[in-house]
């Protein structure tokens, strides 16, 4: 089976500080990105999926999948332990290659994930805000100085900036009192909050969550996708992997369901369906 340009690249080591560091590390130094929605701005596509098939190692999990995601959406993706949604997520920030000859178009804003090279990967990463379930806050340092680890790393050079930034994205989600906490003083939410804070430090284009309400209690849960929700409109697309089928109703988005190997747009008709298996008991 021959992988598409990402020969060599090493697998983000999850749950260990070193995999996080070598995370933003892999991140281009360059200029701050701004992604307002002005009125009357044409509405982009920002992932343009097209008969894509997604390997989990030489296991076909999702093939000739159709998927795409405009600005300013916000995107559900559901389905059972093993379906192949986090699979689909890690292909977007290339964490996962695609295969030669099992894709007839993958872009994600405007870059051809066909033929990205390694070397281009650190300013799609950019571009894009990663949260994980398990938060991925480096444990050894405040939320302040993981922030910095994070400015640093892409590009933020003048202190007062960073300084400037930090502070607006930890009022933004309400956690601006935590700013010279560590990690472990913090409530599963609180820590949720601040991943969340760290994944929009760069304005990203979109953010890309995988079970971000796996570990929270319902009120949590709630706050954590109301303030996703609210991102979006400043044009952020949401993309977010969830078990949670109550939040479907509450905060309303695009779904798309994976099922048995095909990927499903079930938008206007998941109430019709029965998502049992679906749920965070499956």
């Amino acid at each position: 089976m021959q992988q598409l340009a990402l020969k060599g690249q090493k697998p983000l080591a999850q749950g260990n500080t070193l995999g996080i560091k070598r995370y933003w590390q892999y991140a281009l130094k360059g200029q701050k990105l701004s992604n307002t929605l002005n009125k009357g701005e044409k509405i982009r596509m920002l992932i343009d999926y097209q008969n894509v098939s997604i390997y989990q190692a030489d296991k076909c999990v999702l093939p000739n999948i159709n998927f795409h995601i405009d600005e300013g959406e916000f995107a559900y993706l559901i389905g059972k332990v093993g379906s192949g949604k986090s699979s689909l997520l890690k292909t977007l920030y290339c964490e996962l290659d695609l295969v030669e000859g099992e894709t007839e178009k993958a872009e994600i804003l405007g870059r051809d994930l066909k033929t990205i090279r390694r070397k281009e990967i650190p300013a799609l990463r950019k571009e894009l805000g990663i949260i994980f379930q398990d938060f991925q806050l480096l444990h050894d340092r405040t939320v302040r100085k993981n922030f910095e680890f994070v400015l640093k790393a892409t590009g933020w050079k003048n202190k007062k900036d960073r300084e400037k930034r930090i502070e607006e994205v930890l009022n933004e989600v309400g956690m601006i009192d935590k700013i010279d906490k560590m990690p472990h003083e913090l409530s599963g939410g609180e820590q949720q909050r601040v991943a969340i804070a760290r994944a929009i430090l760069n304005n990203p284009k979109i953010i890309i969550a995988d079970e971000p309400t796996g570990n929270l209690d319902p009120e949590t849960a709630s706050n954590i996708v109301s303030l996703l929700k609210d991102i979006t409109k400043q044009g952020t697309a949401v993309v977010m992997t969830t078990h949670n089928i109550p939040m479907l109703d509450k905060f309303p988005g695009i779904v798309y369901r994976c099922k048995e190997g095909v990927l499903y747009d079930v938008t206007n008709e998941y109430n019709h369906i029965d998502l049992t298996e679906d749920g965070e008991d499956n």
